[in-house]
């Protein structure tokens, strides 16, 4: 625990924005440092100048059958949390509905605003569309948000642990993916890469999970008809430790991050809850996104490395 401490300190406090690619070429060189001292060979894989991104891969994956992940990028500062609600998605989508025409609504008024007291009319319709796409752009390319301790930097120094935990496992692949913030290109291109593993092998996606004692595991549609992947989900996470687990494998969940690209995933975060609204992740994207609990990381890391174990067991009988 007292190494994880550490390696939070430094995280977010050397590396606590990593959006441009300065700032991602700077905390890749400490990740594959940490990734050596842990006992893994790791590498970065670049996609091209189109797609723009650099995933940093340990272990070899053409040898794997299982495949960690968590996104390293952050994204930009947004006037409203970007809320998520896994378990919740009527919630989920009316909170960004409601998001998106309040961007509208501001647009509107402040073209009328300008326009009217100008007597320009004809101003009103094309500045209205420049304010509106402005803020959209502001929303996804603007200017960085300071404080991502849970939105990913609770992923990364939970992939971090379980690395340490696993020690270089040959059939397990540790995947830092870039550039979820552009629309999962990270993901996108690893996926085009390594299409035959990626088709066929189970991605355990790792995102938000440094705030809440709730544990959501989430299956796919297609990977919750496994019983010995949900048997291995369960036993690698009991409950009575640092937090309360929960397998989700029925009813309707929805999840936004790097794991919808692949079509086996379990997708895992942190979540509070709250009566009559669900299991919810708070602040993201927010200057109050500061809480990463070292115990969550703790916790999920020995299960992950609980899960490899029972799950690749299972996949050799």
């Amino acid at each position: 625990m007292e190494d994880l401490e550490s390696l939070k300190k430094y995280l977010l406090t050397v590396h606590p924005v990593r959006k441009t690619g300065a700032q991602k070429r700077e905390f890749r060189q400490w990740l594959m440092r940490e990734l050596k001292r842990a006992g893994w060979k790791a590498r970065e894989e670049d996609y091209g100048k189109w797609n723009g991104s650099v995933n940093v891969v340990a272990g070899d994956p053409e040898q794997a059958d299982l495949f960690l992940c968590a996104h390293y990028d952050t994204g930009s500062r947004m006037l409203a949390a970007n809320f998520v609600s896994p378990t919740n998605v009527a919630a989920h989508i009316f909170y960004h509905l409601a998001a998106a025409l309040a961007l509208v609504a501001a647009a509107f008024a402040l073209s009328l605003a300008v326009s009217f007291p100008m007597n320009q009319p004809g101003l009103m319709l094309p500045l209205f569309l420049v304010l509106a796409v402005a803020g959209l752009w502001a929303a996804a390319y603007g200017p960085a948000n300071k404080n991502n301790a849970n939105g990913n930097s609770s992923g990364v120094l939970t992939l971090l642990a379980a690395a340490k935990e696993l020690r270089g496992g040959r059939r397990v692949c540790l995947v830092f993916l870039d550039n979820n913030e552009k629309n999962l290109l990270g993901a996108s291109a690893f996926k085009k890469k390594h299409g035959e593993k990626a088709g066929a092998c189970l991605f355990v996606n790792l995102d938000c999970v440094g705030d809440g004692e709730d544990l959501l595991l989430i299956p796919s549609k297609y990977s919750r008809w496994d019983a010995g992947l949900v048997e291995a989900l369960e036993e690698a996470f009991p409950a009575g430790e640092e937090m309360k687990p929960h397998v989700l494998v029925k009813g309707l969940q929805y999840y936004p991050s790097d794991n919808k690209k692949f079509k086996f995933h379990v997708s895992i975060c942190a979540c509070r809850y709250l009566a009559g609204l669900g299991y919810y992740i708070p602040h993201l994207r927010t200057k109050r996104d500061t809480v990463l609990r070292v115990e969550n990381a703790a916790y999920t890391a020995r299960g992950l490395a609980r899960f490899a174990e029972r799950y690749l067991r299972g996949e050799e009988n």
